[in-house]
């Protein structure tokens, strides 16, 4: 394996550069009592125009004059609500179900939201928010240390706890533990991501997403970090396009070499220079988890190079089909796990410096309100930049500590709540929903991918798109504008005739277009199973 030298492994880029030479002087330190806002206001003030106008780079039809004549708003900010999804207009656009007020109203099966959690959640959070007992035997969630600035990357109890748990869900080698000095907890995983790029990257670098991709990770890529996305089409690479029965498998959605570097060499072809490379895995929206044979391509490739891979791994607590059913191994393998390499040092997995991860209790745990994020490296030329922009996006000490206690509950039988109790319920529950709706995908002929995790299904709904327009070819040869008019008009017929709202495809950059993302978790039982209903009448309706 090719080592990197210094100056490539080195990621102490201009803006975190920035970012630590706006600290200020010890004898600064020694006479002002706030040090962080000392930071902030460094940051803001000496730094705004090397730093911020540089990162507000989007795609703008209004032209620089229009710009300054506006006194109301900035074209920033504007422009980074053209970075949504197009999709998105539509579905706010239609009424939404109500079981007296909208019957016939759309289904909500686009957000990937779990909404079967309640009954579970709500009672043990109440129970957890009074368990924690302070050092002065003061039981409930505010201690009074935490009236005063926390530790910027996360308290030291939490980071410990996450810690505990991740080694568990991620099934880390034994014998090797996360290093905490690494870890970096923020207000979800959009906004650690977010500070993670900041560290790596320049303004104007490439970071190669394998298609389809989770669609609003534009917005996370773009709106501030202003990095420029390369798709990596995976089709043309693999062997051979149809499975058995026709359809395209799900091998045909693997990276692999091949296609990494045609995304590498497109992205120096457009004068951008390719900085990360970002798994999402198990994938959003394909529901499955990649196998440690393409995990692994990836790392090796990525560190061969010398480009920062970033695993988000948000779903990895809910891997419901958790034994691969063709080769009777474990369905996932974290990047970590597979990257991990000996290491003399007490502490750490042995990354190296250009893997690294991202989490958050948002999916496995349907605690998306609470904002909990985690970003891991062991690239030490960004903890400290980390941090900092840590600042930004704190958790508040409240949330710590409850999350904290969560993660750390045992019972009488010492188990750990989160991991012995709360999640193997969780995937049963998701099981359910996912064999529910394959059956239905199954009797209705519709061909999707098998799920094994995340809280969602591919469906291929290209049997029912409209006709192609005189001129234009099937399959790859199709022009992208027909692919999007086509499938738009698909959308909006299962949104406003028939109730159903899912994720289209082509938001995703899917490569063909009838492609649809449903969220079987997003719904009630009772608008589940009229979701269900829903598409049978849409199939027998389409081919009557």
């Amino acid at each position: 394996m090719m080592r990197a030298t210094r100056p490539a492994a080195c990621a102490f880029l201009t803006r975190s550069k920035a970012c630590i030479s706006s600290l200020p002087t010890t004898a600064e330190r020694n006479t002002m009592p706030c040090f962080q806002s000392i930071c902030q206001s460094r940051l803001l003030n000496s730094k705004i125009s090397n730093i911020v106008t540089k990162t507000a780079t989007f795609t703008s039809s209004s032209s620089s004059s229009d710009a300054d004549d506006n006194l109301l708003s900035s074209s920033r900010g504007r422009n980074a609500v053209s970075l949504l999804p197009v999709y998105l207009t539509d579905a706010r656009s239609v009424t939404k179900y109500h079981p007296t007020e909208a019957p016939k109203g759309a289904l909500q099966l686009s957000v990937a939201e779990n909404q079967m959690l309640e009954d579970l959640l709500v009672p043990a959070l109440c129970k957890f928010s009074t368990a924690s007992t302070s050092s002065n035997g003061v039981k409930g969630l505010f201690h009074s240390d935490q009236i005063y600035y926390q530790p910027t990357h996360g308290r030291e109890g939490l980071r410990t706890a996450m810690s505990q748990y991740l080694q568990r869900i991620l099934k880390l080698p034994k014998g090797k533990s996360l290093d905490l000095d690494g870890m970096v907890l923020g207000a979800g995983c959009n906004a650690v991501l977010e500070n993670l790029c900041f560290c790596l990257t320049e303004p104007g670098d490439a970071v190669l997403l394998p298609t389809p991709y989770y669609a609003a990770f534009e917005f996370d890529l773009q709106a501030r970090a202003a990095l420029k996305i390369v798709p990596v089409k995976t089709m043309e690479f693999q062997s051979g396009i149809e499975a058995s029965d026709g359809t395209i498998s799900q091998a045909m959605y693997y990276p692999n070499s091949k296609s990494l570097d045609a995304a590498y060499a497109k992205a120096v072809e457009g004068g951008s220079k390719p900085k990360m490379l970002l798994l999402s895995h198990p994938n959003n929206p394909l529901g499955v988890c990649y196998p440690p044979s393409v995990v692994k391509e990836c790392i090796d490739w990525a560190r061969a190079k010398q480009v920062h891979l970033v695993s988000d791994e948000i779903y990895a607590g809910s891997v419901y089909n958790q034994v691969n059913e063709e080769t009777g191994e474990d369905a996932f393998h974290s990047a970590l796990t597979l990257a991990s390499t000996e290491t003399s040092s007490e502490n750490g997995l042995g990354l190296g410096p250009f893997i690294h991860f991202v989490y958050a209790l948002s999916k496995d745990f349907a605690l998306s309100g609470l904002r909990v994020g985690v970003a891991y490296s062991e690239n030490e030329e960004i903890r400290l930049p980390l941090q900092k922009l840590n600042d930004l996006c704190q958790i508040s000490s409240q949330t710590q500590l409850l999350v904290e206690e969560m993660l750390s509950s045992a019972s009488d039988e010492d188990q750990l709540w989160a991991t012995d109790i709360f999640l193997p319920e969780n995937n049963g529950r998701i099981r359910s929903r996912s064999n529910m709706l394959q059956s239905v995908l199954d009797e209705s002929g519709i061909p999707f991918l098998r799920g094994d995790s995340g809280l969602f299904l591919w469906m291929n709904f290209s049997e029912f798109l409209p006709t192609l327009a005189e001129g234009e070819s099937e399959g790859f040869a199709e022009s992208q504008d027909s692919m999007n008019t086509r499938e738009r008009t698909l959308y909006l017929e299962l949104t406003k005739e028939f109730g159903l709202l899912f994720t289209p495809g082509m938001s995703m950059r899917n490569e063909l277009p009838g492609f649809f993302r449903c969220v079987f978790t997003a719904a009630s039982d009772e608008e589940f199973a009229l979701g269900l209903e829903r598409i049978k009448t849409f199939v027998s309706a389409k081919r009557s």
